[in-house]
């Protein structure tokens, strides 16, 4: 059996028998017709577990390389067509160059557009949706090796948006965007924890993107990072709910290289400012691992403090964590499916056995706020929490099921959880 390698943070190693690496939607085509068992698609490994893998044929769709393409036909709804495993920062800066902008992106720029939207991954922004919510088409091969087109609107594209890897394989996306907005990033240091935990949603929803960082420990919220999206928001102050802007010393998020942040207290173009890291420095720490639960933006207040009741637990462990806001969507398996949404995210030191071991008591802790747990990220959840957490998720099943079903893009990832059935493996 050849040896497929790791997820990007080492976190994961891959099980499949054969890595087919494709350079054209053909090759993807092929691919799935010629595999003798399960197949699954493969993007840029940024996922944290094993719901990428298969113990058959993983396709890589990260070479596909046809030029993106921008459609005007519909002035008041343009839209941008890639294929899916274009990272957002490269993506981001084609669109840059021809005046045009995505409506968010996440942290990480190096991350695959498909593999973002499949997962419900996100930005942060009270107004402003997770990744899928921009997306207006998308284009798989099915379980024959046949191409296939789901649309906004149409039944089953709810199902579809994030959709886990379930049903097929994407090889291309459509996004909607708009005109190009500059973006300046403020470092604020010293907001009291009084002034966060009674005043979280309004925080969040103070800029275009807030991101709150704290270790839980800290007599004083950390730091907070507010990226105000120039004309849309008021200028930063300087003082702002008993936090104070820094306007010399360069923030850190971990050790590591401060060349490797965005830029700071200058306006600049949205894909290089919205981002943490930048495209040509290794994101984030490298070596962690990641966990992130999504709760009610109503209960903010009450779930984080509820968290950091543990805080001499989770400190040892942790390198950071990060609270974003995410707004509200209808896409069936989306951390922030009807509810606005608190994203409170951990970035773990690669600890396997300690954050295993811990992961029960925070997701305890959430238990009474009805917490979610990000798809491509550490927990403990299983078939039955996660039916209880994601309403619309035997609706999305039986979608996955009708679209594939004889189980080709089924994993034991999958099977686990009950987003697919399989033989020998329980419905919640």
């Amino acid at each position: 059996m050849r040896d497929v390698g790791v997820t990007w943070a080492g976190t994961h190693r891959f099980t499949a028998a054969e890595l087919v690496e494709a350079m054209t939607v053909d090759d993807v085509c092929a691919a799935v017709r010629a595999a003798p068992g399960r197949v699954k698609a493969l993007g840029t490994r940024h996922s944290f577990n094993d719901i990428a893998d298969t113990d058959g044929t993983l396709i890589s769709v990260e070479n596909l390389a046809d030029e993106p393409h921008i459609d005007l036909s519909d002035p008041a709804h343009p839209t941008v067509t890639a294929c899916a495993g274009i990272r957002y920062g490269v993506l981001g800066e084609w669109l840059q160059r021809r005046g045009w902008a995505l409506h968010n992106t996440g942290s990480l720029p190096h991350i695959s557009v498909a593999g973002a939207t499949a997962t419900g991954t996100h930005g942060s922004g009270a107004r402003n949706g997770c990744q899928s919510t921009a997306l207006r088409k998308m284009d798989y091969v099915d379980a024959d090796g046949e191409l296939r087109t789901s649309r906004l609107g149409e039944p089953d594209f709810e199902a579809l948006a994030v959709g886990v890897g379930a049903f097929g394989i994407i090889t291309s996306v459509t996004l909607g965007i708009q005109p190009t907005y500059d973006v300046r990033q403020d470092v604020y240091t010293g907001m009291p924890w009084e002034a966060l935990l009674t005043h979280t949603p309004e925080i969040l929803a103070d800029a275009y993107s807030v991101s709150i960082f704290t270790t839980w420990t800290e007599p004083t919220v950390q730091q907070i990072w507010r990226k105000s999206g120039v004309g849309l928001d008021a200028a930063p102050p300087d003082e702002w709910r008993g936090a104070r802007r820094e306007t010399e010393a360069d923030a850190r998020l971990v050790d590591g290289d401060p060349d490797a942040l965005t830029a700071q207290r200058e306006p600049g173009p949205w894909i290089e400012r919205l981002p943490h890291f930048r495209l040509t420095h290794v994101p984030s720490n490298g070596e962690e691992i990641q966990t992130e639960y999504f709760v009610p933006m109503d209960v903010a207040g009450d779930a984080l403090a509820a968290v950091r009741a543990l805080a001499d637990r989770i400190a040892p462990h942790l390198l950071v964590s990060e609270l974003r806001a995410v707004a509200a969507d209808h896409l069936w398996l989306s951390g922030a499916y009807g509810r606005d949404t608190l994203a409170i995210h951990f970035t773990w030191a690669r600890r396997p056995d300690e954050v295993r071991a811990l992961l029960p008591a925070i997701e305890d802790a959430l238990a009474p706020f009805d917490p979610r747990p990000h798809w491509g990220k550490w927990h403990t959840f299983d078939a039955g929490r996660i039916a209880r957490a994601f309403p619309r998720l035997g609706d999305a099943r039986a979608v996955f099921e009708e679209l594939d079903p004889d189980g080709r893009f089924v994993n034991d990832h999958l099977a686990r959880l009950g987003v697919r059935a399989a033989h020998g493996v329980p419905q919640p």
